[in-house]
């Protein structure tokens, strides 16, 4: 199963119809700020999408976080903002070991990372619309998930 993980896309979609484009595939995971285009991130894609609060999804209905079953990882989704990611992947780390998660996906810092450390895998795939890594490239995440074997790789427009 090919996995799109996105964040912080802002209303401001067109890398995101690229991203589909590339990558074609199974499932799209959002990990919150959409704004209000929750209807269109979904109808572009030809395959599920699956998309989390952010602390600027106001007056939206989406959940505030997702448990997954991705293979043989149990994966929680949220955006990050009330974990303290702009400090760093140990609180929401923590936090995902605690509640017997595999991987934690988060946005927020629009910085792409993928954290391995500490028994819990920790992605962040950044943000396709206002990058804050150093280039400010936009960026997302494909996971890769065959049983119990995950791969995940930051890649750029």
């Amino acid at each position: 199963m090919k996995v799109l993980i996105v964040s912080d896309t802002h209303r401001k979609n067109d890398n995101y119809f690229k991203a589909l484009e590339l990558v074609k595939p199974d499932l799209v995971i959002h990990c919150g700020d959409a704004e209000g285009a929750e209807y269109v991130l979904t109808n572009a894609a030809a395959c599920p999408v699956q998309i989390v609060l952010g602390n600027n999804d106001f007056f939206s209905y989406l959940p505030r976080e997702l448990e997954l079953e991705l293979g043989s990882f149990r994966v929680w989704v949220t955006h990050g903002h009330n974990y303290y990611v702009s400090m760093g992947s140990e609180v929401i780390k923590r936090e995902a070991r605690a509640r017997g998660f595999d991987i934690v996906m988060y946005g927020h810092t629009h910085k792409p990372s993928v954290d391995r450390q500490g028994g819990v895998i920790a992605v962040n795939p950044g943000s396709l619309s206002y990058p804050r890594q150093e280039g400010r490239r936009p960026s997302y995440v494909v996971m890769e998930v065959e049983g119990e074997r995950a791969d995940f790789a930051i890649e750029y427009l």
